[in-house]
């Protein structure tokens, strides 16, 4: 590995680690209604966002690795939700969306812990070509593998500063109840 790809690679282990830390901190001390409350009726709840930010980068980590993905060979059973086993939540309607329940915020931290693990596992296998190795020919310019490396890591971590709002505004709320 390259100097240049080794600092990369450590990059983009630190940014997923800060995600894996956000989601302990963001999910912790709420109860099953507070993961599933939500600031209005077509807003996301904390804990679907902490599912879709796990589940997305699990898909695309997979995929990208060739791995198995720890929500379609454990986590969904262990969850439990509604949704189909291939379900991510690009897409879901408002009214899907609503449906998410899950009994424990713990399944939700371990859930990504194991997407965590997974994306350390990838990216101890990644070799110095398959960064510029282009994955989609239908965007300009095409996705490399480091691009969209890039692009789980923002879109983990966007998710994850929208549940951080949630979760402010549900302990406001406690302290005026």
């Amino acid at each position: 590995m390259t100097d240049k790809d080794a600092v990369g690679v450590a990059l983009l282990r630190d940014g997923f680690g800060r995600i894996r830390e956000g989601v302990v901190a963001v999910v912790e001390g709420l109860s099953p209604e507070e993961l599933s409350w939500r600031v209005d009726r077509g807003a996301n709840p904390l804990g679907w966002l902490v599912w879709h930010l796990s589940r997305q980068q699990d898909a695309q980590v997979a995929h990208l690795g060739k791995l198995k993905s720890p929500w379609t060979t454990e986590w969904s059973d262990r969850l439990g939700l509604p949704y189909p086993r291939d379900a991510h939540g690009y897409g879901m309607s408002s009214q899907e969306v609503g449906q998410f329940k899950v009994s424990d915020g713990q399944l939700l931290v371990g859930y990504h812990e194991a997407t965590y693990e997974l994306t350390m596992r990838w990216l101890d296998s990644v070799d110095d070509d398959d960064w510029d190795r282009v994955i989609d020919r239908n965007w300009d310019p095409p996705v490399t593998v480091g691009m969209r490396a890039i692009s789980i890591l923002e879109d983990s971590a966007k998710h994850l500063g929208q549940a951080e709002y949630v979760r402010g505004i549900l302990i406001r709320r406690r302290s005026t109840q």
